[in-house]
């Protein structure tokens, strides 16, 4: 649909004829299905996407081919309609005029709708509610660097209560894909490369927006970012083994502890089977061995590609077959197969009716859930009534910032006239250089979900919805005069560009160059959906920008900072000893800028640690820490892929010891616990945080087993002086594997756990030896290490 619904007339209800008029709430959800035709039960399970472009830039893949629709608004409605796609987050509009639209569709759905059914309205939500002038949050890669779940909660409560003023019903979000290949676009809307930090992040965010009413959407069902060479919508060559022991734990996780309502199949097949037509996937596992009770929808288009791109169904017909029978409840967008293609098959009798109840069931159970059944529902949105919309307020700015300060990685912090590099002393702030092609970008902090990048760039005619300062910009705020250059963009820089910012890096005392990415969507950036990337080197010419640039400064003596912004980790082995300090930001949202500065001054100690590796090298192509030990380095290979920072790395201002190791016992059955401690001290001069991790190592195992896995982590804060006791328990389930016989067992036999900085720094390791028998376990069993911190 390309038309706004607040434009057309309402819509005059059918007679009812000799179907029951009574209204919806005396009729149970089952009598309700029993009185339905055939075509209003179909419109339950399509979404329309008003006011979606069919030309020019998409924001979808095969947008522009597959988003219009030739009916009228009032043909799409005559039965009803499941849902609203993307009512606030399609086109740059006020929130307030969203509303009024929003509200005046409702009432023209309902007045179609002989059982007066509203539509259930969904947004995108991965970096902040994805709307014309909502704050931009962080993106999920730096939520994983904070490794504080409890921030993320907060930040999904705050977007989810937003939502609901705004009568959003559903949240497409979060991402729970786990990094396989760096090069892939898609690398900043994950948490990680880790299962357990994506499974209890994410579960933290689906608990703030479930909890604030609104139905979580995990994404993408399942192993969309193993695909190969790290190309967006390619294939994924994955066994049954990684699959079950990287990409699905996430999953349960958030279905389980998280307790989402909702889950998006993946674009992509496994061994060529395309997740939205995996039955196995969707309905034996995922409901029938896990219990999940809510919907699955459609990823935009999934169910048309069937036959449009995987190639396994004949026509849109068979699509809308195949993706029912599998399990898929909800097509998402906008009408495609869902509508007259399955209808027609569901009247030849090649697909059974009672296909289309069962997926109905769940969209009616779930509307009812959200009040969308219930006989007071308003169709305007709560926050018409105020009468002023403010989708940016102050809170929201507070807590972005923190998010931001405290996703900030420090690399890096070499000494600089007998003193570390950063924090700056305020003498190196009276002579202040900022360059760089990102220094200057607002689009620095964004990620391709945040509003302003992914639908803001096609209306350059409209201006930012939200205030983003720029690293120049904030700095010129506190500091007064800067010198500055922009260095042309991420991917393009003249050599007179490189000139002037090598010429600023002579005269100054600091100069902090910024560098990154520009995300966008399909080849318009250098991150994001659709922008894989050959290789791991800084896009464009910042590689060679670089290397002038502190080619000049280290000759003058000048304090340098390198600040990369971005998407994914890239390549530094050049420039790890040559830069003064290494800061490492993945999108840091608007107030990304201002938790910078709030960082390299000292205002705020760097307390956040990679989520991802740092590869050394760019063509390499490194494995996640998450590898065999066929996979590291050997005599055997000329190539090292060990990365230059590895998972959970990351500096602080200040120092910390730990002492007094305890474990509770060396030996356990395959059914009990353990229960590990240790004693953290902050030794330093300034308050600060330190991540314990715990990671487990099998030794011996019947099947090739990781060298380590995160199977616990502890944020802890401290003031300089202060102490804190740690204490992990760590139930044998957590030991759990996919055997030999491809069921998930806890075995006898040695094991260990090593207390540690991050994936490559140990402190301290307990061995432990599970005797008994060989245990099957499965969605039961306990998927958390339970930790306690008690301040000393």
């Amino acid at each position: 649909m390309t038309s706004g619904a607040a434009e057309k007339p309402a819509f005059t209800p059918p007679p009812a004829g000799d179907e029951p008029a009574a209204a919806v709430e005396r009729l149970s959800i089952d009598e309700l299905v029993r009185h339905m035709t055939l075509e209003e039960k179909l419109a339950q399970l399509v979404g329309v996407w008003v006011n979606a472009s069919t030309e020019g830039d998409s924001v979808a893949p095969l947008q522009n081919e597959m988003a219009g629709d030739a009916r009228s608004w009032d043909d799409v409605i005559s039965a009803g309609l499941g849902q609203i796609t993307r009512m606030y987050g399609t086109v740059p509009l006020e929130p307030l005029e969203g509303a009024r639209r929003l509200a005046a569709a409702q009432e023209q759905i309902m007045a179609a709708s002989r059982f007066r059914i509203p539509a259930q309205v969904h947004e995108e939500c991965l970096a902040g509610l994805a709307a014309w002038k909502a704050t931009a949050f962080p993106v999920p890669l730096a939520w994983g660097a904070t490794f504080n779940p409890a921030l993320v909660r907060r930040m999904a409560g705050l977007i989810g209560a937003q939502m609901r003023e705004l009568g959003v019903h559903q949240g497409l979000a979060p991402v729970l894909d786990v990094v396989r290949d760096l090069r892939w676009g898609r690398v900043e809307e994950t948490i990680g490369e880790d299962p357990y930090l994506v499974g209890t992040v994410a579960s933290s965010y689906v608990q703030g927006l479930e909890a604030a009413g609104i139905v979580a959407t995990l994404k993408h069902f399942v192993g969309y970012s193993a695909s190969r060479a790290g190309r967006n919508h390619a294939p994924v060559s994955m066994g049954p083994r990684e699959l079950a022991d990287v990409m699905l734990p996430p999953f349960e996780l958030a279905i389980k502890e998280g307790g989402a309502r909702s889950v998006m199949h993946a674009y992509t097949d496994t061994d060529g089977v395309p997740a939205a037509a995996n039955r196995a996937l969707l309905t034996s596992l995922l409901r029938d061995e896990w219990g999940f009770a809510g919907t699955v929808v459609a990823d935009y288009f999934g169910i048309a590609f069937l036959n449009a791109t995987h190639g396994i169904a004949a026509d849109s017909g068979e699509a809308a077959a195949l993706a029912l029978a599998a399990g898929v409840d909800v097509e998402l967008p906008t009408v495609n197969c869902y509508g007259t293609p399955l209808l027609e098959r569901v009247r030849s009798g090649e697909v059974p009716e009672s296909l289309v109840d069962t997926a109905l069931l769940r969209v009616l159970r779930q509307k009812q859930e959200a009040g969308l059944l219930s006989p007071g529902f308003d169709p305007a949105p709560p926050a018409l009534a105020a009468g002023a919309i403010d989708l940016d307020p102050a809170a929201h700015r507070v807590l972005a910032r923190e998010i931001a300060a405290q996703s900030l990685v420090l690399l890096t912090n070499r000494t600089h006239d007998d003193a570390p590099s950063l924090p700056l002393p305020a003498a190196a702030l009276a002579s202040l250089g900022v360059v760089g092609p990102l220094a200057q970008d607002p689009f620095a902090m964004l990620g391709c979900y945040s509003f302003d990048a992914h639908v803001g760039a096609s209306h350059p005619e409209v201006p930012m919805g939200i205030r983003v300062p720029t690293v120049a910009g904030a700095a010129a705020g506190r500091f007064g005069h800067i010198r500055t250059a922009a260095t042309g963009t991420c991917e393009a820089i003249s050599e007179e560009q490189i000139l002037e910012a090598a010429r600023i890096a002579s005269v100054v005392d600091t100069c902090v160059i910024v560098v990154g990415d520009n995300a966008g969507l399909f080849g318009r950036g250098t991150s994001g959906e659709g922008n894989d990337a050959a290789d791991l080197r800084l896009p464009g010419d910042q590689h060679r920008m670089l290397e002038q640039v502190l080619t000049a400064a280290n000759a003058a003596g000048t304090r340098t900072v390198v600040v990369v912004l971005s998407g994914r980790p890239y390549a530094l082995g050049d420039f790890a000893g040559r830069a003064g300090a290494i800061v490492q930001g993945f999108f840091p949202g608007e107030e990304g800028a201002e938790a910078l500065w709030d960082v390299l001054t000292g205002a705020v100690s760097p307390s956040g640690k990679l989520p991802v590796s740092v590869p050394r090298t760019s063509g390499g192509q490194p494995g996640t820490y998450l590898h065999s030990r066929l996979a590291g380095p050997s005599g055997v290979s000329a190539l090292d892929p060990s990365p230059l920072f590895a998972f959970g790395h990351g500096l602080s201002y200040t120092t910390f010891e730990y002492s007094c190791h305890t474990a509770s016992e060396p030996t356990i059955t395959t059914s009990g616990a353990v229960t590990v401690g240790c004693t953290v001290a902050n030794t330093g001069p300034v308050d600060g945080a330190e991540v314990v991790q715990l990671y487990l190592e099998d030794p011996v195992g019947e099947v090739v087993r990781p060298v380590r896995e995160l199977i616990g982590y502890a944020r802890v804060e401290l003031a300089a002086g202060a102490s804190a006791r740690v204490e992990f328990t760590v139930h044998a389930d957590r030991t759990s594997f996919t055997g030999v016989d491809l069921k998930r067992v806890v075995t006898p036999g040695l094991v260990k756990l090593h207390v540690s900085t991050s994936s490559s720094q140990d402190i301290h390791t307990h061995e432990f030896i599970l005797h008994g028998g060989r245990r099957v376990v499965g969605f039961d069993r306990e998927m958390l290490t339970p930790v306690t911190v008690t301040l000393s």
